[in-house]
């Protein structure tokens, strides 16, 4: 049996954070629940040598999204990522942490501009830390697709990106994530990584636009979903021709899109969605953020790119 570690979560209230303190805490581990609402903020490092006190790993989840009805600023991200990776690194490194495990994005490195360009720094901050870490990449995940309808709906059409997805559920971006804290080689002997960086992801590519369809169908809603583009956008091109796609060493893990929209996970995703019908000010977007995408919206009739 293995033994129980005591594993502190970075976003412990997000998307990927909330599914990981579920599992760990039905393994057995003492898990340390790190964000803001818990009294613990890694930019600003406050609470976080107390929580940090004892821990074996961290799993840094942290999205570095604000909320709210306005895009962050463009340097948000990047300040996030760096206050965070230090801290974590500085104040860890002091509370004896011995090793930690990043969430990261497939194909992150392929972006100058931006969120993916501010997200790929966060994966070099972190590795030339003192603390041995590891990093996984995943793909975008299917809670994505709702929200990137619900934030692109204007009046009875949503305008979502042209894109080459091969997405996979929340929950099983975060059972790899606890694999790897808690795999007893590495925490017996913590290791740097070695390229290539593991990778998860969907167990096929699809099209952002026909998963946007079929949910818009398995909901009943009378939503016409519409493809753009941005040339004008750095990243359209990334987006378009299957740099996000996972690389042939990756993870492939179900369950399909079409297979989760049935599950607890997606009804407790788009339970919420009653806005989609309503018509948005110009300029402004429902819902909040979701852990570091980028998607094309409809803002007052003419597409406008958002960065979280």
């Amino acid at each position: 049996m293995q033994a129980a570690m005591k594993i502190a979560v970075a976003g412990a209230t997000g998307r990927v954070g909330s599914r990981v303190v579920e599992l760990l805490k039905a393994s057995g581990h003492d898990v340390v629940r790190m964000s803001r609402s818990t009294g613990v903020d890694v930019v600003t490092g406050e609470g976080l040598a107390q929580a940090l006190a004892g821990v074996d790993c961290v799993i840094d989840a942290a999205s570095g999204s604000a909320r709210g009805p306005r895009p962050p600023a463009p340097t948000a991200a990047g300040e996030f990522f760096t206050a965070s990776a230090r801290n974590l690194h500085e104040i860890g490194l002091k509370a004896g942490v011995q090793r930690m495990v990043e969430v990261s994005v497939i194909g992150v490195d392929h972006f100058t501009t931006g969120q993916g360009a501010a997200k790929y720094a966060h994966e070099i901050a972190m590795l030339a830390g003192p603390i041995p870490v590891r990093v996984l990449r995943a793909a975008q995940f299917h809670e994505m697709v709702p929200q990137l309808i619900q934030w692109g709906t204007r009046g009875d059409a949503a305008y979502v990106r042209k894109m080459r997805i091969q997405s996979v559920a929340s929950r099983t971006v975060a059972q790899a994530l606890v694999d790897l804290a808690t795999d007893p080689a590495w925490a017996a002997s913590p290791a740097r990584p070695t390229l290539p960086f593991p990778e998860i992801a969907g167990p096929r590519e699809e099209n952002l636009a026909d998963m946007a369809r079929l949910f818009v169908a398995r909901r009943g809603m009378s939503l016409s979903i519409q493809e753009v583009t941005d040339p004008a956008d750095p990243g359209d091109a990334i987006y378009a021709d299957g740099r996000m796609l996972a690389s042939p060493n990756a993870t492939l893990a179900g369950p399909l899109f079409e297979a989760w929209l049935g599950s607890g996970d997606a009804n407790a995703t788009t339970r919420d969605l009653t806005s989609l019908f309503r018509r948005c000010n110009p300029g402004t977007r429902a819902g909040g953020l979701f852990a570091c995408r980028m998607f094309i919206c409809r803002c007052g009739g003419s597409p406008q790119q958002v960065s979280f």
